[in-house]
């Protein structure tokens, strides 16, 4: 079916034909803070305000101000609907993933009129104002400003000619100014914009929106996986069996995604930063994926906007912070990651990963381990130490045995129950830079720890010693075709 797939527009069209995930309303809905509230509802439950884990996506065809516009949300919330638009399984989405890194399919230029460059604003029109060109949702009253969740960052190295791809906060600040927030020595676009300032340099930068699933997906494998140098398009390339096709930009030195439903041009502007809240004062920037409202920075770069292209009736991309589809983008190429450095560790062990939503897909893996021989007996907790440099930002790891579903979080706790004892089978690496969005990653938190984002990584070891697995055989059911006793 996913062959299909090669767009948004072809994605939603998948996602109609499948039952029960994809919504739409014309009932008109203010982007500001209504809209993400609408869709925090979408699927929800429980006993607490959270947002929606497995809901539908959604489509909103009536937002106040952009008569002309559509906004979609929740696309990737779901591992369903992630796996049905990558063309696999749920569960083999990480070792898709690992193959694609291997096997990259670099992008190519598009020939011809590019479909994200039938409509050009241009920033010296008298009437340019990025607030009524791009319905950015602002997702809760507390927010800095509108924020661009989905926008694919695509710039080129000053020196080595080098591209890249990757997701960044964006938040709208004026007519034609978007502050973007990198993250310190993390990603290679803001390595970009460094060496640039040094340079006295301009950073010419396009972001895309409203694109492939597969982009996106891609966009968010980080280092050691894929060093300064790889072009993550080149994932996306390798899932698709066919390039990314780019565009020439109209009015900066760059390229964008050809098929996407907006872009915005600009530039990087050196020696300049500024406070992402400087509009409303609020303290706060958005929901990030932890589940918290991350406070607003005074150090955001400024992106000086030149040009905003789209598609005719153009269909806005977004998502909420602190939900599956954040875990979707950021956990399966975690889980590819580890996969790939452990598999070439000890091939034939590591039998799956997954990056769980209790985690917001960086903070925690579940590894299913199988030991072989004896002599595999702590080679498990030798796949931890590797999960932990395949990812730096990861936290926990939990190990688990061939017999326990590692998507399963209450199968995992049952191996946690009955085959875990804490005195023995925790072990603590203090004092190890993670994230500073885990507002526990904090010197008034713990005394161990030195500066804020540096945690205790900890490995929990549910799995049976390899001496003792005869005692810990599972309920043995009869193995059978249940299909007879189920036909109508």
């Amino acid at each position: 079916m996913a062959d299909k797939v090669r767009d948004l527009r072809s994605a939603l069209a998948l996602l109609e034909e499948m039952p029960d995930q994809l919504i739409e309303t014309d009932v008109e809905v203010d982007p500001m803070a209504e809209l993400a509230g609408v869709y925090r509802y979408v699927g929800a439950g429980g006993t607490v305000r959270r947002p929606t884990k497995e809901g539908p996506a959604m489509i909103f065809n009536n937002v106040k101000g952009h008569p002309d516009a559509k906004v979609v949300i929740g696309v990737l919330a779901s591992r369903k609907r992630v796996a049905a638009l990558l063309d696999t399984e749920p569960e083999n989405l990480g070792k898709m993933l690992c193959k694609s890194v291997e096997n990259p399919v670099p992008p190519v230029d598009f020939t011809g009129e590019a479909p994200c460059q039938q409509v050009v604003h241009k920033a010296t029109d008298p009437d340019f104002d990025l607030y009524k060109l791009v319905p950015a949702p602002t997702n809760t009253p507390d927010d800095a400003g509108p924020y661009i969740t989905l926008g694919m960052c695509y710039a080129t190295h000053p020196d080595t000619g080098v591209h890249d791809v990757t997701i960044h906060r964006l938040c709208i600040q004026g007519k034609d100014e978007l502050s973007i927030f990198f993250t310190p020595g993390a990603r290679h676009i803001g390595a970009m914009a460094e060496r640039a300032e040094e340079l006295g340099q301009k950073l010419p930068i396009s972001i895309s929106i409203g694109v492939d699933p597969a982009i996106e997906i891609g966009s968010c494998f980080e280092p050691p996986t894929t060093p300064l140098g790889y072009d993550e398009l080149s994932v996306a390339g390798a899932l698709r069996g066919e390039p990314v096709e780019l565009c020439k930009c109209v009015t900066v030195n760059e390229r964008a995604i050809a098929n996407a439903e907006y872009v915005i041009e600009g530039e990087v502007i050196p020696g300049v930063r500024v406070k992402e809240d400087q509009n409303s004062n609020s303290g706060y920037a958005m929901p990030e994926f932890p589940g918290y409202t991350g406070p607003a920075s005074d150090q955001c770069w400024l992106i000086k906007v030149t040009a905003v292209t789209h598609r005719e009736h153009p269909v806005m991309q977004t998502c909420i912070g602190p939900s599956e589809e954040h875990v979707s983008m950021a956990g399966i190429p975690t889980e590819a990651s580890i996969y790939g450095m452990v598999e070439k560790a000890m091939p034939g062990r590591l039998q799956n990963v997954y990056c769980s939503s209790a985690g917001g897909g960086k903070y925690m893996a579940v590894l299913q381990f199988k030991k072989l021989s004896p002599s595999d007996e702590g080679r498990q907790r030798q796949a931890a130490l590797l999960a932990f440099s395949a990812f730096s930002e990861l936290k926990n790891v939990f190990l688990v045995d061939e017999d326990v579903d590692c998507f399963d979080m209450n199968d995992v706790l049952w191996a946690m129950n009955t085959r875990f004892q804490g005195d023995v089978d925790v072990i603590t690496i203090p004092g190890v830079r993670c994230h500073p969005l885990d507002p526990s990653n904090d010197p008034a938190f713990s005394p161990s720890i030195r500066d804020h984002g540096i945690a205790c990584k900890t490995i929990f070891d549910c799995t049976v010693p390899y001496d003792l697995k005869d005692s810990f055989h599972r309920a043995r059911f009869m193995e059978l075709d249940s299909e007879k006793w189920l036909k109508k």
